[in-house]
């Protein structure tokens, strides 16, 4: 365990990681039939070029990479976690840009940098449910991010017909290439900036109930085991490599 840990450490294995993740990423991206559906008001604020923060549960990060309209600017806000880093330099070999940052570290420097790039007309991306979870359970960066500016919300998920589930926290989709693929998005959600207390916490809990119907649904197109919320007392063990 300690010499698994030195490993990843050091920098040589840390570029052998990101190259080879990038390339997977790639490839899946590219042998993947993508289908994306969208309701009219999502297409038409996307087709706009209004700024707006997409919201995607943390285990489906790699089927995100579909879901990115063509010629668009998004910035992905990445954990300052070492795992959270690699994805970050990863993505960056595929022309994504990332923001540092998470609700348990960094969180209030991520959020100012978010409101920048917001206020600028740029779009970003976050995983409400990140960097540690509970899986599914969305936490209120997204929504204070968009009452400071006035961005909408974008909720959105995905999966793939050829897949893992592996056991890690958030039970991340490790979608396999040569599949089909769809993604699936949901309505906007405006979050006003006169909100108080009671309203930010209505508003959090549609984001997460939208966020899990659109990962059930996703799942059900393909006749997949539905994944679920993390429950109270779960732990992060699981059945790793499960098959849904």
């Amino acid at each position: 365990m300690i010499l698994r840990k030195r490993l990843l450490k050091s920098r040589p294995v840390q570029s052998l990681l990101v190259r080879l993740a990038a390339i997977y990423l790639h490839l899946v991206y590219r042998t993947t039939a993508w289908v994306t559906v969208q309701p009219p008001s999502t297409r038409d604020l996307i087709a706009k070029g209004a700024p707006y923060i997409a919201c995607f549960w943390h285990g489906r990060m790699v089927t995100m990479r579909a879901a990115m309209p063509r010629g668009a600017t998004i910035h992905i806000l990445i954990s300052q976690h070492r795992d959270g880093v690699l994805i970050s330099r990863a993505a960056a070999r595929l022309g994504v840009r990332t923001v540092s940052g998470s609700s348990r570290s960094g969180g209030a420097a991520a959020l100012r940098s978010m409101q920048r790039l917001l206020n600028d007309g740029q779009c970003v991306a976050v995983t409400p449910d990140g960097p540690r979870g509970p899986r599914m359970h969305a936490k209120m960066g997204a929504i204070k991010a968009a009452q400071n500016s006035g961005a909408a919300i974008l909720p959105l998920s995905g999966s793939v017909s050829r897949r893992r589930i592996l056991g890690s926290w958030d039970r991340f989709c490790l979608a396999l290439p040569f599949a089909r693929g769809v993604i699936f998005w949901g309505e906007p959600i405006h979050v006003p900036a006169e909100a108080g207390p009671t309203e930010l916490e209505r508003l959090r809990k549609l984001l997460e109930q939208r966020l899990n119907a659109l990962t059930a649904e996703a799942d059900r197109h393909f006749g997949q085991l539905e994944i679920k919320p993390a429950v109270a007392g779960e732990t992060k063990k699981g059945v790793r490599h499960a098959r849904p």
